[in-house]
């Protein structure tokens, strides 16, 4: 398959329904005789890309209760066709396995969905509907927190240029922006950096703030702006309620809802121990439309090991999946680890909490590793990833040689046929290589890169201005692919403080594929040879997704007895 067909530009314009069958139909009971068994739903008349080697391609989907029945020919399929059946017919369609997105923070999504987002608000007219849509859209009695304003007026670099940020003075709002749409509402938003922060008036009057206290900006009257240091609004913040579930539950709705809409069946997420209430609630009220592999962070592995659990613990709709851990920050705060220093700040990055003291996260993943956790951590800049690499090696390494599976058998409560001795480690994010030998020494290791290609074509902007020319390793797919190293894709929704990852699927297939802006830039792609064909961005965002969280005998392609989790494209 190659990225013409299905085109990427087709792929872009597509709309995208999610075809969640599990736990709406009534499973079909055994036929009688040698006839076929009856399906629920037959989809046909599309082009069906399975994911399966032995067979890529068919014409038809049989699927009986929340399980595929049968993938074939037009013909084949409309033998378990009955009367109660329901036929879809979809010509000039494509169908595809459902999505399985590698990395999500579902509840910052739900959050920033719900509430004020306010990363692209860097002028009073953006900044005043963004609060206004937030305070019609919560529940009452709610505050209205973060937003993180301004995030693209401060990382503006590359295509839109330091020019035209230059051309305009700093965004600062004032509480009289808002003050008159919020009355009642209380409201504590953040500067996307955390170095200021705007109270309106009623939660300036419910924490009693005035001009003694230290951080707090008076005008000329001795009145408050709103405007306040961190630590002033820490002290606002402290007062802050907890959200309740109703309102958890209302964040996630409106997530669950856009994942739907863009045809994600799966989630690998970090999640929260405080969400996975949540999601158990959505669930039991029959709300849950999307499946989680809920990851923990590594430094609970003594905690989760006293409970007993280890990877692959749950069901088919939550899982506890891997152990997330960090090494360095992000490229976007110049925080990722470098060898060289960024030529902007003169800095190398930093290393993580999770580095210190040093061999904490040596003993950690020595921990979960003995424990059946499956290590997946986080590592960005170049020195950050050969530091991660010379670890896992270390955990890897059996009397001098690499050991795949574990010399003593773990016992097993997993029901998807995974040897319960197998490792899948992941490198999270391995934005910059050193170079190709990186790729080829996690081949070597059999570790799996975690990759999110939006990010490629959001921090192109300003990459080769920060790192030089060791931007030619960045988001280096290609590299990896050929080398022989698994790709798994996902968005990082909803991005950080510093900019809004988007959790379509179809965005990340064209940054994949194209390498170039939403508006088409550059020419030909950055580091164009980096670029992939589209069934390997789709293979990325499904099998791959699916054999990286241990499921593969249940989703990631369309194959009989798997989950019947599926897109329709137009």
């Amino acid at each position: 398959m190659t990225s013409r067909h299905p085109s990427v530009r087709r792929l872009l314009a597509v709309s995208v329904f999610l075809l969640l069958l599990a736990a709406r139909a009534p499973a079909a009971g055994q036929q009688t005789g040698s006839a076929p068994e009856a399906a629920d739903l037959i989809l046909t008349g599309a082009r069906v890309w399975t994911g399966e080697p032995a067979r890529p391609w068919a014409a038809a989907v049989a699927v009986q209760g929340d399980h595929i029945l049968a993938v074939g020919d037009a013909a084949t399929i409309r033998r378990h066709q009955r009367a109660r059946t329901r036929v879809l017919s979809l010509p000039g369609r494509f169908i595809a396995p459902g999505f399985i997105d590698n990395h999500t923070h579902f509840a910052s999504a739900g959050s920033l969905l719900l509430g004020a987002n306010l990363l692209a608000a860097a002028d009073e007219a953006t900044f005043i509907r963004r609060v206004r849509e937030a305070r019609d859209r919560l529940p009452p009695g709610a505050w209205i927190v973060g937003g993180d304003w301004g995030a693209y007026e401060a990382w503006a670099m590359g295509a839109t240029g330091r020019e035209a940020r230059a051309a305009r003075p700093e965004f600062r709002p004032h509480r009289a922006l808002i003050d008159s749409i919020t009355p009642r509402t209380p409201a504590l938003l953040s500067k996307w950096d955390r170095s200021a922060y705007l109270a309106n008036g009623r939660a300036l009057e419910l924490a009693g703030a005035s001009c003694a206290w230290d951080g707090v900006e008076c005008d000329d009257d001795g009145r408050p702006t709103g405007r306040l240091s961190p630590a002033a609004a820490q002290r606002i913040r402290d007062l802050i309620p907890p959200r309740s579930l109703e309102q958890r539950l209302a964040e996630a709705r409106v997530a669950l809802a856009q994942l739907r809409e863009l045809g994600v069946t799966t989630i690998h997420d970090n999640t929260p121990a405080e969400q996975l209430v949540v999601f158990q609630e959505l669930r039991r009220r029959g709300e849950l439309t999307v499946r989680v592999y809920a990851r923990p962070t590594l430094d609970k592995v003594d905690e989760l090991g006293a409970l007993g659990i280890r990877h692959g613990f749950g069901d088919d709709w939550i899982r506890i999946g891997g152990l997330k851990g960090f090494v360095d920050g992000i490229m976007g705060n110049s925080s990722a680890r470098f060898y060289e220093p960024y030529l902007t700040s003169g800095e190398r990055g930093s290393w993580r909490d999770m580095m210190s003291p040093p061999g904490n996260l040596e003993r950690l993943l020595f921990a979960a590793d003995s424990a059946g956790h499956w290590p997946q951590v986080h590592a960005i800049g170049d020195e950050a990833i050969d530091t991660l690499l010379d670890l896992y090696e270390r955990v890897l390494t059996v009397d001098g040689a690499l050991a795949a599976p574990r010399t003593k058998p773990l016992p097993t409560n997993r029901r998807d046929g995974v040897a319960s001795g197998e490792r899948r480690f992941r490198v999270i994010h391995a934005q910059v290589l050193r170079g190709p030998e990186v790729a080829e020494r996690m081949a070597r290791l059999g570790v799996i890169a975690e990759v999110q290609p939006y990010h490629a074509i959001d921090d192109m902007r300003w990459m080769e201005e920060r790192i030089g020319a060791r931007a030619r390793w960045a988001y280096a797919f290609r590299t990896l692919r050929d080398a022989g190293v698994r790709l798994s894709f996902g968005s990082d929704w909803p991005g950080t403080n510093a900019s809004w990852y988007p959790a379509s699927p179809m965005l990340g297939i064209y940054a994949a594929v194209t390498r170039q802006t939403l508006d088409g830039l550059p020419e030909g792609g950055w580091f164009p040879d980096e670029r992939v064909d589209v069934e390997t961005a789709l293979r990325a965002y499904t099998v791959n997704n699916a054999w990286a969280a241990g499921e593969e005998k249940s989703k990631g392609s369309l194959a009989p007895g798997k989950l019947a989790d599926l897109v329709v494209l137009d």
